[in-house]
């Protein structure tokens, strides 16, 4: 079945809409939001990259992306979305606009919604959990990402960012256990002012949890994601001065190193078909050396049978998962709001089996649509989940609604019932 055109339009008004809706307080590019929208909208990369002859030129341009401007330009004549000054292809929500997202002041909470496991709190870190009296055993964060336009509370910019996470976690780390980790997702690509070169944010944000909190480094964990939209447009694409971005750092920090309840045995990998039949057959048959005798093999090398290979200290997961692609489906359902920075389910099942056991307890600080406390949900430990926009606390329900002893504020609930529902 053909679907008409206006069909296509609406539906990308609404996709579009949604991206900056889920992205409040931070400006999108335009190669962001093709990237948010073609995710959202599922349309297939040759789909979107397609181009065809427009004009009495014949000039190629992607059609697809010509409609997604065409209905940002339908958002700003409606009072929704603006440039941002000085720039150029980088937009975001009017203030107007950004009423829309109901905002928790600093000192007040709500229970949104629970489970036998665990609870979502509308409010926001620290304040959410100063009355929290049992330990923390892992907090799985990923903070507001630093901006060059500082914006609302929450999005500080690359030079406020040390400070800014500092502040939250001094009330934080001394809920943590002495076995207890604390792992931060934030991003690589935070660029000095109209320049190709890096901030070093990551690395004075690492020193700073190390001098002002007491917290121990324990690794940079790569979460490389190839399926990211390509950027930075302007130094990869437009100078060359760069290549495309794939990754974001995780940093695990521990209270005690010694102490910490890592144990990569949960998180063994099934052996490699070549490595299981090198088991099967008692490990090497042979003697040789590499390295200037550094490094000796003998016969029986790697022949003790193990319960499957230790993990490399990287993830390679893409952005889509099916629980993410459910949850979003359900919210386009209900008419919610959709987050548009959530992170796939196997960043933090990852971690929780790695870092925690069942029972122990998990909090994301700055939640967002609370993946982090279904990953905990499966796995059996308990789990706090802190969300400043109520609209995502809404949504984030939809994720746990099969759940044992599930429960949603009633008047939570209410507050987003449409019309027709």
């Amino acid at each position: 079945m053909t679907v008409p055109p206006a069909k296509i339009q609406l539906d990308l008004f609404e996709h579009v809409e949604n991206a900056f809706m889920a992205n409040p307080n931070r400006p999108l590019s335009n190669d962001e939001l093709y990237h948010i929208v073609g995710r959202t909208a599922e349309i297939p990369d040759h789909v979107m990259n397609a181009r065809s002859p427009i004009g009495a030129a014949g000039d190629l341009h992607s059609t697809t992306r010509r409609s997604i401007r065409w209905q940002q330009q339908s958002l700003k004549a409606l009072g929704v979305v603006e440039r941002v000054e000085g720039t150029r292809g980088l937009w975001q929500l009017t203030e107007k606009a950004k009423k829309g997202l109901n905002k928790a002041s600093p000192g007040v909470t709500l229970l949104g919604f629970s489970t036998n496991l665990g609870l979502a709190l509308w409010g926001t870190s620290p304040d959410a959990l100063a009355g929290l009296d049992e330990p923390i055993e892992l907090v799985l964060t990923s903070p507001p990402f630093p901006l060059k336009i500082s914006r609302a509370y929450g999005n500080p910019t690359a030079s406020e960012f040390v400070d800014f996470i500092c502040q939250v976690l001094e009330h934080i780390v001394p809920k943590i256990s002495a076995s207890g980790s604390l792992v931060l997702n934030l991003t690589n690509d935070s660029f000095l002012d109209k320049s190709p070169g890096r901030s070093t944010y990551l690395e004075r944000t690492i020193i700073a949890l190390e001098d002002r909190l007491g917290l121990t480094l324990m690794d940079r964990v790569p979460w490389v994601n190839f399926s990211k939209a390509p950027a930075p447009l302007q130094w990869a694409s437009r100078t060359r001065q760069q290549l495309n971005i794939s990754w974001e750092p995780c940093l695990w920090f521990a209270r005690d190193p010694i102490l910490c309840k890592a144990d990569n045995r949960r998180v063994l990998r099934p052996h490699t078909e070549r490595h299981a039949k090198l088991l099967s057959q008692g490990g090497e048959h042979r003697s040789t050396s590499y390295g200037d005798n550094a490094y000796r093999l003998r016969p029986g090398s790697f022949g003790g049978i193990t319960n499957g290979a230790i993990p490399k200290n990287t993830l390679q997961i893409g952005h889509s998962c099916a629980r993410g692609r459910e949850h979003r489906k359900a919210l386009t359902g209900l008419g919610l709001t959709q987050h548009g920075a959530g992170w796939p389910f196997a960043v933090p099942d990852f971690f929780i089996k790695f870092l925690t056991e069942p029972g122990d307890l998990v909090a994301d600080i700055f939640s967002g649509r609370a993946m982090t406390g279904r990953a905990a949900e499966e796995n059996q430990r308990r789990w706090i989940c802190v969300e400043s926009a109520l609209q995502y606390v809404r949504g984030a329900a939809e994720l746990f609604r099969s759940f044992q002893g599930f429960w949603i504020n009633p008047a939570l609930e209410e507050a987003f019932r449409t019309s027709d529902a």
